[in-house]
């Protein structure tokens, strides 16, 4: 039984792009633990919090109950369930689940996989991050579960993935003249950009493509708050920045967003309604359809209004 291929092909609800999560955070939190304690079981209304906390953050904006993945990742073959009454778990109800006290765990076989091969539970992992949520949030979701990976190569599923252009960082920087489209940020040492990044609007864990329609040149700091959901694009009047054509987009601040120093105030909140620094004339500007998405299945709660000098 391959682990790793059964990891990457967990059934998940799926309809046009849309982002399910639930089965891969429990998933990648169950890991952790068995990292912790392997004999460790996790019962229900001892990690419901830490489950809700997970799907809050990293799920999309519209919220779902932890008992979801708690029941359905059974059925995956990689989790089983039992109550106070024996085997089988008694459903997605939430009262059920806590009044019968519920409890879960990896199965026997997966945990005896992983006494044997201490190097799969790594291996496992990555292919959960890689499937299911950008690079730049990998570092910190595995801290959010407790959860510590070698940086060791994986010898992760070639079938199961699509290889990322390495080209795209390069040709996205290059459209966007090596400043972030959202502050105008373009910081150098020497020749080379420092704290600069070309960022999937549509996730490449959710076919997201490598081209230049579907990236932003963005700063390290609005990159991570981009792909957490705090700032998106939207619709706008205009042409854009005096920085090229923006496409008529403009910057997304979250309403859930908080921030009270004078930093946040100036490099997040005062964004909203701002016009997005678009690419280099001629170069195509990102596609109606990824923004979209983004704006779907990543941006959290309502956008703020534009703000006024």
């Amino acid at each position: 039984m391959d682990w790793v291929e059964r990891t990457a092909q967990l059934r998940q609800w799926t309809r046009s792009g849309v982002r399910a999560p639930h089965k891969p955070l429990l998933f990648l939190y169950a890991l952790s633990r068995f990292q912790q304690d392997a004999d460790d079981e996790l019962r229900y209304s001892a990690v419901e919090e830490d489950l809700r906390r997970l799907l809050t953050e990293y799920g999309p904006g519209n919220r779902t109950t932890p008992a979801y993945p708690f029941h359905h990742l059974v059925s995956d073959g990689v989790w089983e369930v039992r109550t106070e009454r024996g085997p089988g778990s008694p459903g997605t109800g939430v009262r059920e689940l806590r009044a019968t006290g519920a409890a879960g765990r990896l199965t026997p076989e997966l945990r005896a996989a992983l006494r044997r091969a201490p190097s799969l539970l790594g291996r496992m992992a990555r292919v959960l991050l890689d499937l299911n949520f950008p690079p730049s949030l990998h570092a910190e979701l595995c801290e959010a579960v407790g959860l510590e990976l070698e940086e060791a190569g994986t010898g992760l599923l070639s079938a199961a993935r699509r290889q990322r252009d390495r080209r795209m960082r390069e040709v996205v920087l290059t459209a966007y003249e090596y400043q972030c489209a959202f502050c105008g940020y373009d910081g150098r040492i020497g020749s080379v950009p420092v704290g600069l990044e070309a960022a999937h609007v549509r996730w490449w864990a959710f076919d997201g493509p490598d081209d230049v329609e579907n990236g932003l040149c963005l700063c390290s700091l609005h990159h991570k708050l981009f792909d957490k959901g705090v700032l998106g694009l939207g619709d706008g009047l205009g042409d854009g920045h005096e920085g090229g054509h923006g496409g008529g987009h403009r910057i997304l601040v979250s309403q859930s967003f908080v921030g009270r120093s004078a930093a946040a105030r100036e490099h997040v909140i005062a964004l909203a309604g701002r016009p997005v620094i678009g690419p280099q004339p001629g170069v195509r500007p990102i596609a109606a359809a990824h923004r979209s998405w983004h704006t779907s299945e990543v941006f959290h709660g309502s956008p703020r209004p534009a703000t006024t000098a």
